[in-house]
């Protein structure tokens, strides 16, 4: 038995992941909780962390970095660094992170439109919650 390898055999590099629609592969890149919320706020233009921060409450720093960093890697965001003293980065869309930030502009519409409704919802489902408790 001979451990020679033919031209036609597959090489051992990764394969891109299959998506099953182009939504599967959109919700790939937004998916984490605080991402969607990251490009909205990027669409207004740079942005430095701290502002992110601010405006992004309730994340940690750890989880609003590492999602930055995920978002850097999948093409959507850039990084500027200025290198001076004190540090100075700011947050950038790239052209697709601006496409993917205005296609997600009908689902912001959406939530300022049924807001109260999805108030009223969602506390009513915490009460179901805490009475079965």
């Amino acid at each position: 038995m001979s451990d020679t390898r033919h031209a036609d055999a597959p090489s051992a590099t990764l394969a891109a992941p299959a998506f099953t629609c182009g939504l599967d592969a959109t919700l790939k890149i937004i998916s984490g909780k605080w991402k969607p919320l990251i490009l909205y706020f990027l669409l207004r233009g740079p942005t430095r962390y701290g502002e992110l921060k601010r405006a992004i409450r309730d994340v940690s720093d750890k989880v609003l970095i590492q999602q930055l960093k995920e978002l850097e890697a999948d093409g959507v965001l850039s990084r500027n660094d200025y290198n001076e003293v004190p540090p100075r980065v700011d947050y950038t869309l790239t052209p697709t992170g601006q496409s993917l930030a205005q296609a997600l502009e009908p689902l912001c519409q959406w939530g300022t439109q049924n807001m109260a409704e999805m108030q009223k919802l969602f506390a009513e489902r915490d009460g179901w919650g805490r009475a079965r408790a």
